[in-house]
């Protein structure tokens, strides 16, 4: 089936008792079994296993091209539990442009239990060999990355590996292109991790993480984690995300025309210093993009000339909303280095504080973009 088609139909069958076409949602924390030992159909606690979730889970599977799929809470408890799998002295090679939060988690919290983290340019595939140590356990990817939206060769990464003798899994985090627009699973990656709170939910009401793979095995063991931990997702927001993921590939399509239209307009504006867009003409990975993405996205940065503007025009926009997170209908927009990436200042991932991130919704173009027009103006 084509993706459209697994968008409203993978993981949910109708209800074989009454026909309901929508997952219910099951709001239940235990399960009658048929005797000790004698779960039904595998469901004994909600944490280990929930209908509403298990429909989730396989219907991110078969999008990502995976053979399993699991939900977490949120997208730093899927990626807190990918980085469970390791032990002391493992040593963890990044991207230098990720997202606050994630950065946050690898420098501030793990480096104290031992691991230890190299943030490397991936957008150069050899530079990316010469980070990779006897110690490497992981090779972790943004791509598109956030806030830049470097775009990294999956395939040249997954080659490279391959050839190491440490073996590393490589793990994409895949929130900003979506299963839609690239499927890293089929470009040699072994993990896919999303925020699912961002284009998945799609409407900035949900709060969700994933992780995807092929390798059996590999579900096993981060299934007995996320089990182990707990950060999982329940059933009504996993309801929410199912919800949120049918109507992903029209709302993909549409977020892409719009932000063609604004980078458009972007491009002609002479306080604007450069703009980051993968599919742009300027990007320096445009045909990398072009290759492994169907799309350009919905996400835009731009740095602003005079870098003490970028404050003021965030904050005179009113169509878009001055906000964190990205992915939802409704546009937004923010300042990265006092916002979602607070926490990389002083650091070599530290942003441009001239630079603003779009996240541009499904609005009428020709409003979001007079909506900027009047900001830069401001």
């Amino acid at each position: 089936m084509k993706f459209e088609t697994l968008a409203i139909h993978a993981g949910q069958e109708p209800d074989p008792n009454n026909g309901a076409v929508m997952t219910p949602v099951y709001l239940t924390s235990t399960y009658m079994q048929d005797g000790i030992g004698k779960p039904r159909q595998g469901y004994e606690y909600s944490r280990t296993l929930n209908p509403t979730r298990k429909a989730l889970q396989d219907c991110l599977a078969e999008l990502e091209s995976g053979s399993w799929g699991l939900a977490f809470a949120s997208g730093m408890a899927a990626t807190d539990t990918v980085l469970r799998m390791l032990k002391s002295g493992d040593h963890v090679v990044a991207g230098n442009d990720v997202y606050g939060g994630t950065f946050r988690l690898f420098d501030k919290v793990l480096r104290r239990f031992g691991l230890d983290f190299t943030f490397a340019d991936t957008t150069d595939p050899e530079n990316l060999a010469e980070a990779l140590t006897p110690a490497t356990k992981i090779v972790w990817l943004e791509t598109p990355s956030n806030p830049l939206l470097s775009v990294t060769d999956i395939r040249a990464v997954a080659e490279i590996i391959k050839r190491h003798p440490s073996q590393p899994l490589l793990v994409v985090d895949n929130t900003f292109a979506t299963p839609y627009l690239q499927r890293p699973l089929e470009l040699g990656a072994d993990l896919v991790v999303h925020s699912m709170t961002k284009y998945l939910g799609g409407h900035s009401d949900v709060v969700g993480g994933a992780i995807i793979g092929k390798d059996k095995e590999l579900g096993a063991q981060l299934a007995y984690l996320q089990n182990a931990i707990g950060g999982i997702q329940g059933p009504m927001d996993s309801f929410l995300v199912l919800r949120g993921i049918k109507t992903l590939p029209v709302r993909m399509d549409r977020h892409f025309e719009n932000a063609k239209k604004i980078v458009q307009f972007l491009e002609k504006q002479k306080s604007i210093q450069q703009i980051f867009y993968p599919f742009h003409e300027s990007h320096p990975q445009q045909k990398i993009a072009l290759a492994q993405m169907r799309n350009g996205g919905g996400m835009i940065s731009f740095v602003l000339k005079d870098k003490d503007a970028a404050r003021r025009v965030a904050e005179a926009t009113k169509i878009f909303t001055l906000a964190e997170s990205l992915g939802g209908v409704e546009s937004l927009i923010e300042v990265p280095a006092a916002m979602t990436h607070l926490s990389t200042q002083g650091s070599t991932l530290e942003v441009d504080a001239g630079l603003v991130r779009l996240s541009v919704g499904i609005e009428n173009a020709e409003d979001l973009i007079a909506d900027l027009e009047q900001a830069l103006k401001a």
